[in-house]
């Protein structure tokens, strides 16, 4: 013991020479520092290139010599005039407003008649208050006498108001911060209708001529109860001079000597439970600061990104006068430029400047006085008491940037397909397609993009020269000018072509997302002199050592200290360190207040369970293990049988029926689900149905029909190969022993009444006259029909190669977030199905997903039990899916297999809806001994078929052997009965 504390001391001494050497070399060394600059995106008007067939950006320009009346329309909400979908609302009387308020449902429509009587441009503010829902934001849909004003109307936000349900610190068993728990906050708030994503910074204008009109808003998702409608043009806001101004001859004093301070992590409201406190050590200058432990001392980062997302602090001061507002801020994320905010004080914008307020880029803390420049602060006029000041996520003049490279990226994809209509995806390098002559437009909107995109990069560059933000800018206008002036190069460039406009794609939330971290903030006086940002080398060099010094003794690994109690379960999690502290949160909150059990939750790599396992020092439960597990374990006695407690039956009443297939061997149950995807039908709606007036196929047949109809524009459709993981990615495991059957094989296999297995097991179901069929069937999409065995789904979809794809559902979630430029272009259904001879259309489906489980070696069965039981109830999954999603954003919606919960997340009602349609066909795949070789197998008989050209009946039955026969040595193995 001796020898090791000489030793850990020697250490240190060594990291911190080092650590002096280091700071005095990069003493002198400042960090990059960046201009706060407003980019002139004006010029794109004259290009004229991003503006949406039926944007908002067509029709302002279309109604833009018009008038801005100062006319004023009040619409009280309980003046409806229709009701549909939803029940008749009862209006009731709400203290405070002027207007007795109706609720909205969160699917249905309600609209409301006006007279106008003056034609012109008008501005259209709601007075609303968002109703218990699913914790998400309401969604609606606009439209105007009967019709939609502009695509854009069609999603319309209104965010709840959130906060931290408790001002007071809480902390784990291990003296580390917990994050806030988020509570919503019912305010009525006046929102004018705007544009969700921010490319509108400025609210919505709607043209009304004179005479009645018609305002109709649809539920698209969440209910929300409405006082009023006011439609009127506001003042325009006068600028910082002129409010000067106006603070000289109103006299107002300015104290001295006045500092306020207030913490980041001590917001008041936010618009989104995601803006959470979290612990920043890097710099020990950020308030409050641990070496060792974790606190909660900054606020926003790259949660606090996305455009119209806020945070708001109150203020108080104690007496009437001028200040400054400062804020100790670190903007790491962005190189080479700032992040944008605008700035409002008690609701109200104070001028026109605070529309823009930039954050300029440095891998240090920064502190930013607000004002024209560092030495010309501006000055606030704040009375005596309390104050709300908030800043909002703003795109600025990046908005008509990102409009112009979405509409550019729209419109090159859709050159790109009409291109590869007549060279196919991989062009004859030796032969001219004249694409000059077939396509005469083709040079015109190269060359257009070209110039667009090359003024774009000139924009954003940073004023020092750098240009490796405008890097795939330049990249694929270089080549579109170079295409434009050769265009017999065309063919033999197209897959690089596609690749640059996809890779532009990926570009846009490089400038879309806004991210800044803020530390504290401070109203004071002039005269006050603000504190060092940074901490001194010095104080940075012995808290390096201090960290060191801690990482012997903290584990951080490890979210409880519970090992003395009595009742104590260890709980195994292999998931991100993101979910395994939501549901430390959900234990330490839920679990052991109720049943008196403790838990010691580890998060641990995937692949340590297996070896702890044979080691004796497993855990009593392990979540997120794969299908193949359990019933894998269970065979060699490592997996507790959960039929053993009494109330399993009642449990597995919150799954479909198809959830607990995989886990269940010889009656008994070896797991509890808790996630469960399955297939869909996505399918570009503009491509499909607008472009080539071509029906969603319903069967099998009208999509194998369909697939010749699309090939002749050298498109094509997309099928699965392997299941999806949570967040849309096709699974990374590539180990062929656990390679699941076929999604799409089992999908027709299942539809047209076959199985995998037969005989409970003992011997595989592919030797069947059906399953035979299928295999030929399946196999003939590639071999005739020549779709592509492997390609990115995600990304031809996108750029519209597959039009129609048939992926797992959590794709959606990808899709979202991956693609924001064909929002509103496409959808989702459920997959083919087989018409039966009575007319009935099976569209079943094979599922995958993940399951809890309990060890055999478990000392505290019971105790397992009932947190197993927990675990998958729907209050716990609805907790954890929507604390998951706050973290990470909507690309993490979590599929829970619990039936109530999942109608309990966030998910639009239509697509709520279709998901349901199609869970009421779902299959689940039963593991057997030796399963593992169906889906390996399948494969390789696929391949010799696809890849080789042998014939389907005799690959199938040449690999069926193989499965069989190591079925029957599994079942040996384990003292099963088999099939001699």
């Amino acid at each position: 013991m001796l020898h090791r504390k000489k030793i850990a001391f020697l250490l240190i001494v060594v990291i911190a020479l080092a650590a002096v050497v280091v700071l005095w070399i990069t003493s002198g060394r400042s960090s990059e520092t960046v201009i706060d600059y407003p980019i002139d995106s004006s010029g794109l008007l004259s290009v004229g290139t991003y503006q949406k067939k039926d944007g908002y950006q067509s029709y302002i320009n279309h109604y833009a010599k018009e008038e801005r009346p100062l006319e004023e329309i009040l619409i009280p909400a309980e003046s409806y005039t229709m009701v549909q979908g939803m029940d008749e609302p009862t209006p009731e009387a709400i203290q405070g407003l002027t207007q007795r308020a109706v609720r909205t449902g969160a699917d249905g429509a309600m609209e409301w008649q006006f007279h106008v009587k003056k034609a012109g441009l008008y501005q259209i503010d709601m007075t609303v208050s968002p109703a218990a829902g699913k914790d998400s934001d309401v969604e609606r849909e606009l439209r105007i006498d009967g019709e939609l004003p502009f695509t854009e109307a069609k999603s319309l936000m209104f965010q709840r108001i959130w906060k931290d349900e408790s001002t007071e610190v809480v902390r784990d068993a291990r003296g580390n911060d917990l994050t806030p728990k988020q509570m919503e906050e019912h305010l009525w708030q006046t929102i004018p209708l705007k544009d969700g994503a921010g490319y509108e910074p400025r609210p919505f204008l709607f043209y009304f001529s004179e005479g009645e009109h018609t305002l109709q808003l649809i539920s698209v998702k969440e209910p929300m109860d409405i006082a009023n409608i006011r439609i009127y043009n506001p003042l325009d806001l006068p600028t910082y001079e002129e409010v000067a101004k106006g603070y000289e001859s109103e006299n107002i004093p300015m104290p001295s000597d006045v500092m306020i301070k207030v913490q980041g992590e001590d917001a008041s409201l936010k618009s989104s439970p995601s803006l959470l406190p979290f612990y920043h050590r890097a710099s020990p200058a950020v308030e409050p600061y641990s070496v060792s432990k974790q606190r909660n001392n900054v606020i926003g980062g790259y949660a606090w990104r996305a455009p119209s997302q806020w945070l708001e602090w109150e203020i108080e001061v104690p007496e009437d006068g001028l200040y400054t507002l400062s804020m100790k801020y670190l903007q790491n994320f962005v190189t080479g430029s700032s992040t944008l905010r605008s700035l409002t004080i008690d609701g109200d914008q104070p001028f026109k400047e605070a529309e823009r307020i930039g954050f300029p880029f440095s891998t240090s803390w920064q502190m930013k006085t607000l004002g024209k420049d560092e030495h010309t602060p501006y000055l606030f006029h704040l009375t005596k008491g309390k104050h709300a000041v908030r800043l909002e996520v703003s795109l600025g003049e990046y908005a008509p940037i990102i409009r112009a490279v979405e509409s550019s990226i729209l419109e090159l994809n859709s050159m790109y397909r009409e291109i590869i209509s007549f060279t196919g995806t991989v062009p004859d390098t030796y032969r001219d397609y004249q694409l000059d002559q077939r396509i005469p437009e083709m040079t015109s909107v190269f060359q257009k993009h070209s110039e667009t995109l090359l003024q774009i990069g000139e924009m954003i560059q940073s004023p020092s020269g750098g240009k490796e933000r405008a890097a795939i800018l330049n990249t694929l206008a270089y080549q579109l000018q170079d295409m434009a002036a050769r265009p017999d190069t065309v063919p033999s460039r197209i897959e690089t072509f596609s690749t640059n406009v996809g890779a532009l794609g990926a570009w846009i939330p490089t400038l879309n997302e806004q991210p800044l971290t803020i530390d504290y903030l401070i109203v004071a006086s002039p005269d006050v002199k603000l504190p060092d940002p940074e901490a001194s080398q010095m104080r940075k060099l012995y808290t390096g050592v201090q960290q060191f010094a801690a990482s012997f003794v903290e584990k951080y690994d490890q979210f409880s200290l519970t090992e003395e109690e009595d009742k104590v379960i260890n709980v195994w999690v292999t998931t991100a360190r993101d979910q395994a502290l939501i549901l430390n949160r959900l234990i330490a909150d839920r679990f052991t207040p109720d049943t008196g059990i403790h838990v010691n939750l580890k998060l641990v790599p995937a692949g340590v369970l297996l070896p702890s396992t044979i080691a004796g020092k497993g855990p009593d439960v392990a979540l997120e293990v794969g299908n193949e597990l359990p019933v894998n374990y269970a065979t060699r006695n490592a997996v507790a049988d959960l039929t053993q407690f009494d109330d399993y039956e009642k449990v597995t009443e919150r799954f479909h029926p198809s959830a607990t297939v995989p886990y269940q061997f010889n009656d008994k149950a070896y797991a509890l689900p808790e996630t469960q995807t399955f297939p869909v039908m996505f399918y570009r709606k503009d491509i499909l149905v607008d472009e080539l007036n071509l029906e969603v196929p319903r069967t099998w047949d009208e999509l194998m029909a369909l697939i010749p109809k699309l090939q002749k524009r050298n498109l094509q459709v997309g099928l699965p190969e392997r299941p999806l993981n949570t967040m849309g990615n096709e699974t990374a495991n590539t180990d062929v022993v656990t390679l699941p059957p076929n999604p799409t094989y089992s999908m027709l296999l299942f539809q047209n009444g076959g199985s995998l297995y037969k005989d409970d097991g003992m011997e595989s179901g592919l030797d069947e006259e059906i399953a035979v069929q299928v295999f030929k069937k399946w196999t003939d999409l590639y071999v005739n029909y020549k779709l592509p065995i492997r390609s990115d789904i995600a990304n031809r979809f996108r750029t519209g190669e597959m039009p129609v794809v048939i992926s797992d559902y959590t794709l959606f979630n990808k899709l979202n977030v991956f693609a924001p430029e064909i929002k509103g272009l496409w959808e989702f259904t459920s997959v083919p199905g087989v018409k039966t001879a009575a007319g009935a259309i099976h569209k079943d489906v094979g599922s995958s997903g993940t399951a809890a489980i309990m060890m055999e070696s478990s000392e505290n069965k019971q105790e397992a039990w009932e947190f197993l039981k927990w675990w998958t109830t729907k209050e716990t999954q609805v907790a954890f899916g929507r604390e998951l999603e706050i973290r990470m954003g909507a690309s993490a919606r979590y599929p829970t297999a619990n039936l109530e919960a999942l109608d309990e997340l966030p998910w639009q009602t239509s697509d709520l809806n279709n998901l349901k349609e199609q869970f009421q066909w779902v299959r689940g795949i039963p593991e057997v001994p030796g399963g593992y070789f169906t889906g390996r197998h399948l494969d390789n008989a696929f391949r010799k078929v696809v890849v080789q050209g042998e014939d389907a009946r005799e690959s199938l039955d040449y690999y069926l052997r193989y499965i069989n026969e190591e079925i029957t040595l599994k079942r040996q193995e384990f003292n099963l009965p088999y099939k001699k």
